[in-house]
């Protein structure tokens, strides 16, 4: 009898309807690339809080924007942290996975990041364009964007929203992490097709301007995706920090990008695992909006 392997609930909307994406082929194929070191089984995020005790490591993959389930989400992430269960990624992320206050912090800190307010006495801080993206700070998937005119703003009801200028960009690029360690990038050269996308070779810029919000994170273990918008100047500017479940668009990528993929997602588990006599509980870094990004 071969040795048992760990354990692994790997949790996924594999129905839900993402737009210009199939959750479903990503998950199926990975999850059957894990199984070579790992028992898996696949649920629902909603049933993932009543399973995972019997798990050694909940993987959180294409679960959808858990604002759709928020209660639900919440006393997951509160039964994991009051019992140690390992997750990956870590509940301890401080970008998506606790809303959208990481953008005015980077933006109010001077990181490259979208100019963002959201306080009406802060107007002034925006660029004057003729267009401003409006935005719920707990908002996922394009859910409660508005486009407005610049003699909105003073109308808006702030407080739980966030506003940025529209920027007229010349394309969006991705750059996909594993813990600390960059994997690939995507890119979408046509603005209004924003999950047509293709391989980008990055420059040695770009891979610095990505690994700084990486190392801002300090997540561990996990997969985050760094979205970025390439300005008219050629500068970047970061759209999004996705760290709780980026999708990871790997049916884009060569065969061998792939698998260095795979190989360095069993590592993380492996490593993640590791910690488990020693391991902290985690504490829930706040309210989540997760799923796919919404963005100007």
């Amino acid at each position: 009898m071969s040795p048992a392997q760990p354990r692994v609930l790997y949790v996924t909307d594999l129905a839900y309807p993402a737009q210009g994406r199939r959750y479903c082929d990503e998950d199926i194929f990975l999850s059957s690339r894990l199984r070579d070191d790992f028992d898996i089984a696949l649920c629902h995020p909603l049933d993932a809080a009543a399973l995972m005790d019997s798990f050694d490591v909940v993987v959180v993959r294409n679960s959808g924007p858990v604002l759709h389930y928020q209660d639900r989400y919440d006393d997951f992430r509160d039964r994991a942290a009051r019992s140690g269960t390992l997750v990956h990624n870590e509940l301890t992320g401080k970008a998506d996975m606790a809303g959208k206050q990481y953008l005015l912090d980077l933006s109010a800190a001077g990181h490259p990041v979208i100019p963002t307010i959201d306080r009406h006495q802060d107007i002034d801080r925006l660029p004057q364009v003729d267009e401003y993206v409006v935005k719920p700070k707990l908002g996922a998937d394009s859910i409660g964007l508005e486009i407005v005119p610049r003699d909105r703003l003073d109308t808006l009801e702030y407080g739980g929203v966030l506003v940025q200028p529209r920027i007229r960009f010349r394309y969006e690029v991705s750059f996909y992490f594993i813990d600390h360690a960059f994997q690939y990038a995507l890119h979408a050269p046509r603005p209004e097709e924003r999950w047509v996308l293709e391989p980008y070779e990055p420059t040695a810029a770009d891979l610095d301007f990505a690994q700084r919000f990486i190392d801002w994170n300090t997540l561990d273990h996990g997969i985050q995706r760094v979205d970025a918008c390439r300005t008219p100047d050629g500068d970047l500017l970061l759209v999004e920090l996705e760290d709780l479940n980026p999708y990871l668009s790997l049916d884009l990528v060569p065969p061998s990008t792939r698998d260095a993929f795979v190989a360095d997602l069993k590592a993380s588990l492996h490593r993640l695992l590791s910690t488990a006599g020693a391991a902290t509980r985690v504490v829930p870094a706040g309210p989540a909006t997760g799923g796919v990004p919404a963005r100007a």
